[in-house]
C-alpha cells in the first residue's frame, strides 16, 4: 500500500470509494470526481440497479469501476475495501452517501422501524468509515459523508431520520479532530431538498399513509402538502448538490461542514443560531398546523 499522502499525488493518481450511486447525489458525485480526474470506485447494493449509473458514465465520456457494497453489511464493506486496496494500492477518499428515506412517527411504527433506520443511516456509516480509516491514514485522505439538513432541525414526521442524521452529524463532528490529529479529514455534506426519487426512494404511498394515520392524519396531510411543494418548486439538482461532495474532496482546507446551497445554509443556520430552541420548534410547529 502507498503511503504517499494524498496532497502529493495527482487527481488520476487518487482513489476515490463513494457509496449509494445508483442514483441522486450518488449518482452525480461519482461522475464529478471521475470527470475530475479521479478513480473512481461507485459502489451500490445491488450491481443490477446500475444502468442508470453506466448511461451517465457513457454520456460523460468517464469511467467507473462499479463494485457491490452493502453498507450494513460488514462482510461486503470488507471486501470491497480490501478489494480496492489490492487493485489500486491506496484509498484517498470515501464519500459516504448511501441511506434511505422514511416517513413515520413514534406511535404508529415500531421500534424495530427505527431500528432499521438507523442501521441504514448511521450504523452503514460506521461500518464504511472504520473499514476505511486505515487507509486513509496512509494516504491523509478524507472521510466525507452526506447528511441532511435533517441532521441539523428535526423535522415532523421524520424522527427517525432525523436521530439517524443527528447521530452522524454527532459522530462526525466528535471524530473530525481525533481524525485530523492522524491527518484525515473529515467533513459533512448537507443538501437540502433535491431533485430526485423522493417519494419512491421512501417507498411508501402517501395517500395511505395519511389515511391510516387516525389523530395524526391531519397533520400529516400538511406535512406532505407542504413538502412535495418544496420538492416541486425548489428542489437543487443532484448535480448541484454533488458540487458540495467535490468541494470538500478538493479543497485544500475543506470545512467541516457544507452546505449544498444558500437555502439549505439559511435553514441550517435557523438551528445553529437558536440557542433555546424556540424558532426551530416555532418553525417546524408550522408545517403540521
Amino acid at each position: 500500500m502507498s503511503t504517499s499522502s494524498a496532497s502529493s499525488a495527482s487527481a488520476s493518481d487518487r482513489t476515490v470509494l463513494i457509496t449509494g450511486t445508483s442514483s441522486g447525489i450518488g449518482l452525480a458525485a461519482a461522475i464529478a470526481a471521475a470527470q475530475a480526474g479521479w478513480r473512481t470506485v461507485a459502489t451500490l447494493r445491488d450491481t443490477g440497479r446500475a444502468d442508470a449509473l453506466r448511461k451517465a458514465a457513457v454520456e460523460a465520456g468517464v469511467e467507473l469501476d462499479i463494485r457491490q457494497l452493502d453498507v450494513v453489511d460488514e462482510a461486503s464493506v470488507a471486501a470491497a475495501v480490501e478489494g480496492v486496496i489490492a487493485d489500486y494500492g491506496r484509498l484517498d477518499a470515501v464519500v459516504n452517501n448511501a441511506g434511505a428515506g422514511h416517513v413515520g412517527t413514534l406511535e404508529l411504527e415500531s421500534v424495530a422501524d427505527v431500528r432499521e433506520v438507523m442501521e441504514v443511516n448511521f450504523f452503514g456509516v460506521l461500518n464504511v468509515s472504520k473499514a476505511a480509516l486505515p487507509h486513509l491514514r496512509a494516504t491523509g485522505g478524507r472521510l466525507i459523508t452526506v447528511t441532511s439538513v435533517g441532521g441539523v432541525i428535526g423535522q415532523p414526521f421524520n424522527e427517525a431520520y432525523c436521530a439517524a442524521k443527528f447521530a452522524v452529524e454527532g459522530y462526525m463532528e466528535s471524530l473530525a479532530p481525533v481524525a485530523g490529529a492522524v491527518g484525515v479529514s473529515v467533513s459533512v455534506i448537507e443538501p437540502g431538498a433535491v431533485a430526485t426519487e423522493f417519494v419512491n426512494n421512501i417507498g411508501l404511498d402517501l395517500e395511505a399513509r395519511i389515511a391510516a394515520a387516525g389523530p395524526y392524519s391531519d397533520a400529516l396531510h400538511h406535512y406532505v402538502e407542504r413538502t412535495v411543494g418544496q420538492f416541486l418548486n425548489g428542489a437543487q439538482t443532484p448535480a448541484g448538490a454533488a458540487e458540495s461532495v467535490m468541494e470538500a474532496l478538493t479543497a485544500d482546507r475543506p470545512a467541516f461542514r457544507i452546505q449544498t446551497s444558500q437555502w439549505a445554509r439559511d435553514f441550517t443556520g435557523t438551528k445553529l443560531a437558536d440557542q433555546d430552541g424556540s424558532a426551530v420548534v416555532g418553525m417546524t410547529g408550522t408545517w403540521v398546523a
